[in-house]
């Protein structure tokens, strides 16, 4: 999981992405997009995620890595992860390299969405951002993943039709 913001041009105002992304497969499962980015937010998407993924407690939960930042290191997003039985693993503060796969991620989505966008409003940022979400999700295709986007390398894996490698990060 992690956090990145996009800017409303011609204004002061920014807008927060969270996005929380399976490092096995790619897919970005659950996002917000809103003005702000509160825990309450953060824990949200992250069950959220979990539903999707239909992942419950005393299941053999994925670990949640984060930064530090306000968000992730809250009383609430503690006590969400204990609740939830999730190990959450902070990395060590300026190493983004040990959440390199969210990283590469908001790299990818700076590069095709943010920048070649001009946001007119929060509203025009959240038609464009969620239709890239789609776009990423189903359409992007990965080297990684045998150039398929991540939904369909995730379909097929759960269908057990690939043999796929687990990745430890």
């Amino acid at each position: 999981m992690d956090l990145k913001y996009g800017y409303i041009d011609g204004t002061d105002q920014f807008f927060f992405q969270m996005s929380v992304i399976d490092v096995f497969d790619k897919t970005v499962i659950d996002y917000h997009l809103g003005l702000s980015c509160k825990a309450k937010d953060t824990c949200r998407v992250l069950k959220a995620a979990l539903n999707k993924r239909k992942l419950y407690k005393g299941m053999n939960l994925p670990k949640i890595r984060t930064d530090n930042g306000p968000q992730f290191v809250s009383k609430l997003f503690g006590e969400t992860c204990e609740n939830l039985g999730l190990e959450h693993q902070r990395i060590p503060v300026r190493t983004p390299n040990m959440n390199a796969h969210i990283e590469s991620f908001h790299s990818v989505l700076e590069k095709d969405c943010y920048s070649i966008n001009e946001f007119s409003s929060f509203i025009d940022a959240y038609k464009k951002v969620s239709e890239y979400m789609n776009y990423y999700n189903n359409r992007y295709r990965h080297g990684s993943l045998n150039d398929m986007p991540p939904a369909k390398f995730y379909e097929l894996a759960k269908a057990e039709k690939i043999v796929a490698e687990p990745v430890l990060a």
